[in-house]
């Protein structure tokens, strides 16, 4: 008998209004209820439309521990299924990507499948008659939809649909793309993918606590700012430092910079401006969006400078550096992150520069930055596990009436978007 399985009352109370008890992060038991529950609930990134650009193209990934192929169709749409044989259960796809031409073939016993799931040919298939097994296609995830080029997918059969469960944060999506003077985005370059051990909620919880940066990242962020705070204002910043030391911004900044969420845990900080509202003018870029969308909506798209958008629980954005990325739960303590970079069609190389750079000095294993937060991560993992207090505190700028707001703006170091989250997990949870 597990200990919250067959309890849901002792599930509930492990999330109060302002506080969540230790083990949301730590319990073996609650990290595979949320497998079961949470992820297969909710809306899932899956992937982007630009990395299965030909029929036939396939990207592999992993969802709530279930194994999972997004291909492109002949007819130019896109399907998820699951990558498992009816046979015995092999993986029919191993590499992360590439293309498979118009079927699938199992690499055990040669089950073949069309790239829509249904079966082409079992060998010697009057062997099976009488042995029970009825020969079925792959099973297709029902649940499928794409914005604007993202992919999500819903496991369970049953839910809220795509945009009641996003709802206006969906507009973060819209300015990265809208950022493009065509309005449409393709992932360039490989994918930056490690693993912090630490359970996938910290680095969630993370992205918009701006009570952390000036503190963790002082001896990152607060160096590239020293080395800089003698030089003339006139001065052009080399794009490090510009990218860098406004990790160190005072807790001012971080406070007037705002936080916004929404139903079901989305949020996103930087509601009047954020980290990249500084960053020097490319010109040519400025032009050819104003051509594309006219003066006042092109200022407003490229005024536009949320710091991280949250679509709970796995996808992040950052519309102003068009970089994203995704949370891949693997246990309690482990979690591999995945950092993407997209380009702008039609947008010029360097604003692509820009977000390389961006990618490879915040959220790529080498980072600086990033090490200091997976310091603090595995600090936090390991000090939950010592006996004492049971809790851990959310109660920053805490009012009780929050929730019952379907949407809120608040100060940008308020807690209120890790207790929204926590509101978004019992949902699901329970």
């Amino acid at each position: 008998m597990g200990k919250y399985r067959d309890d849901p009352q002792a599930l509930e109370r492990l999330v109060e209004p302002d506080r969540v008890h230790r083990d949301v992060y730590t319990d073996p038991e609650v990290f595979q209820l949320e497998t079961e529950r949470l992820w297969p609930r909710t809306w899932i990134y899956v992937g982007h439309t630009s990395q299965v650009p030909q029929a036939g193209d396939y990207i592999t990934l992993d969802v709530a521990a279930q194994p999972l192929i997004l291909v492109r169709q002949a007819d130019g749409s896109v399907r998820v299924l699951l990558n498992r044989c009816a046979h015995k259960g092999t993986k029919l796809v191993s590499a992360p990507a590439g293309n498979t031409g118009r079927t699938f073939r199992c690499p055990y016993h040669a089950w073949t499948y069309r790239i829509d799931g249904s079966l082409v040919q079992v060998p010697l298939k009057e062997g099976y008659e009488g042995t029970r097994l009825q020969p079925q296609g792959l099973d297709v995830i029902a649940n499928v939809e794409v914005y604007r080029g993202f992919v999500f997918a819903r496991l369970s059969p049953e839910g809220i649909g795509l945009k009641d469960y996003f709802g206006d944060s969906l507009s973060s999506i819209d300015n990265l793309a809208d950022r493009s003077p065509q309005g449409e985005l393709e992932i360039t370059g490989g994918c930056l993918r490690y693993l912090h051990n630490c359970n996938w909620k910290m680095f969630v919880e993370n992205l918009n606590d701006t009570m952390h940066p000036m503190i963790a990242h002082a001896s990152s962020a607060g160096i590239a700012k020293k080395l800089w705070q003698d030089k003339p204002a006139d001065l052009p910043k080399p794009m490090a430092i510009e990218q860098y030391a406004p990790f160190a911004n005072d807790y001012k900044f971080f406070d007037d910079m705002g936080v916004r969420v929404y139903e079901h845990g989305h949020s996103f900080s930087g509601v009047n401006f954020s980290i990249h509202s500084s960053y020097s003018a490319i010109t040519d870029y400025e032009e050819q969006m104003r051509s594309a969308y006219g003066e006042e909506r092109a200022k407003k798209i490229l005024g536009t400078v949320r710091h991280n958008t949250v679509y709970y629980p796995s996808l992040t954005i950052k519309g102003a550096i068009q970089s994203i990325r995704v949370a891949r739960p693997l246990a309690a303590d482990r979690t591999v992150l995945e950092s993407w970079t997209f380009r702008l069609k039609g947008a010029p190389e360097s604003l692509l520069q820009r977000t390389v750079m961006y990618n490879r000095l915040i959220n790529s294993p080498m980072s600086v930055v990033g090490h200091d937060d997976l310091h603090c991560y595995r600090a936090i993992q390991e000090g939950l596990a010592a006996k004492g207090n049971e809790w851990i505190s959310l109660h920053r700028n805490f009012d009780p009436a929050e929730a019952d707001a379907a949407e809120l703006t608040a100060n940008g170091t308020s807690e209120i978007s890790m207790r929204n989250q926590f509101r978004a997990w019992r949902e699901f949870m329970l």
